[in-house]
């Protein structure tokens, strides 16, 4: 692990439970937000920029979520990629679990799986 993390960790650990309630509650614009930051985070945990916000909303409203499905993947897959750089327990089923629950519609689970792996990367798996 590393001892210096490539993204503030106060910037990147969010409580589950709280995007969860508090996307509903705004009936989903908390969870763009949400999102934004994830893709963020990523972003400089892997050194690169490979996930573009604005490209994944509107190319997710253009082609009625296909895009954004396409995205759920990617990004965990990217989480994928950072947990094996760091010698840590990957989930090679990762991806596929967070696109089948981005098709039935239930993306904000995907969010919240995402943000438990991302959790992991600063060595705390329990809700913030």
């Amino acid at each position: 692990m590393l001892n210096q993390y490539p993204y503030p960790e106060y910037d990147a650990k969010r409580s589950i439970a709280f995007g969860i309630i508090f996307s509903l509650i705004t009936c989903g614009i908390y969870g763009l937000y949400w999102q934004y930051k994830q893709m963020d985070t990523l972003n400089g945990w892997l050194r690169r920029r490979e996930y573009s916000f604005w490209l994944w909303f509107f190319l997710s409203i253009i082609t009625c979520g296909i895009f954004g499905i396409f995205y759920e993947y990617k990004m965990a897959n990217g989480i994928n990629e950072i947990q094996r750089e760091n010698d840590m327990y990957y989930d090679p089923n990762l991806p596929i679990i967070c696109v089948l629950l981005a098709i039935f519609g239930i993306g904000i689970a995907s969010l919240a799986i995402q943000q438990y792996q991302i959790n992991k990367l600063y060595g705390d798996s329990s809700d913030v």
